[in-house]
């Protein structure tokens, strides 16, 4: 019975205790979709235009903390021992975090402005962090039901709640091929001079530009899937917003580098900021080295 134990054994709620990174996906999940019908709710109702605005600006709906309150509930009773760190945590909760070396990181709306301008376009974002790095991510996309999957160095798959049924093949991100059209996966509301110098260099090295537009970490999904090539990040965003995209990502044969080559780094830094980066399907090809050294000049 490969195929991760069949995802153990068809999620199977697991014990408390810490087990294989595998067994922990049903459980992942469950919690998902829990917090996902509860976002959706809120996403049919009157009034879910209505939001506060934080003290950075960005948007807090009803939704966000109903997602946070049920990630939480769930993941504190899945590893009673194990930190989580979500956008919504007061401040108090992160107290410490400096010294955590295996934590959850947890976005419970990423998209929220997606969410208020009712595009659909929004995700739940689960990753687990050991040692800096995401060693499992799932994104749950609350509308669809679906989830997709990504433990790096195993693989990554993608999961129709509704049918109760896994993608029969593992996901994998595609290779760059001359001739082809580049197809880049851009922010709907991030762009500016640097986004556009850096589409103007590609296009004059690589030739023909496809550029789709989508919004929160769905385009870490669709890099997955084989359906772009190239998202870069010029703009602010923070460590939840990427670390269960980037494990997705590089299960699936693409990466997330900053701006200085190496794959992104969580907790590593008093601020939650994530640094400029880009997200590559094909990070080995000498494109993306070009671009790297042309930064760095």
């Amino acid at each position: 019975m490969p195929f991760l134990v069949r995802i153990a054994h068809h999620f199977r709620i697991v014990s408390p205790a810490m087990q294989s990174l595998p067994d922990l996906i049903p459980s992942l999940l469950s919690l998902c979709h829990q917090a996902g019908e509860l976002i959706a709710e809120r996403y049919h109702a009157a009034g879910a235009h209505q939001f506060e605005s934080k003290g950075d600006d960005s948007p807090l709906t009803q939704a966000d903390l109903d997602s946070h309150e049920c990630l939480q509930a769930g993941l504190e009773a899945l590893q009673p021992r194990l930190p989580i760190l979500s956008e919504e945590s007061p401040e108090a909760d992160m107290a410490g975090r400096r010294e955590w070396t295996r934590y959850w990181l947890v976005d419970p709306l990423d998209g929220t402005k997606e969410f208020l301008a009712r595009t659909g376009e929004f995700t739940i974002n689960i990753a687990l962090i050991d040692q800096h790095r995401p060693v499992l991510g799932v994104l749950y996309l609350p509308l669809e039901r679906a989830a997709y999957v990504g433990i790096p160095g195993m693989g990554a798959w993608h999961y129709q709640y509704a049918a109760q049924r896994w993608q029969q093949n593992s996901l994998a991100t595609r290779k760059l091929e001359k001739g082809r059209p580049l197809t880049v996966l851009a922010s709907r509301r991030h762009r500016g001079p640097r986004l556009l110098a850096c589409l103007e260099w590609l296009q004059q090295q690589w030739g023909e530009l496809a550029r789709q537009n989508s919004g929160s970490a769905l385009k870490f999904c669709q890099m997955a899937e084989g359906k772009g090539d190239f998202y870069p990040r010029f703009t602010p965003c923070c460590e939840w917003d990427t670390a269960a995209g980037q494990a997705l990502l590089e299960a699936a044969g693409g990466g997330l580098l900053g701006m200085d080559g190496q794959p992104l780094r969580y907790n590593c830094k008093d601020s939650l900021f994530s640094p400029h980066f880009y997200a590559l399907a094909d990070p080995t090809h000498e494109l993306w080295q070009q671009l790297l050294a042309r930064d760095r000049s």
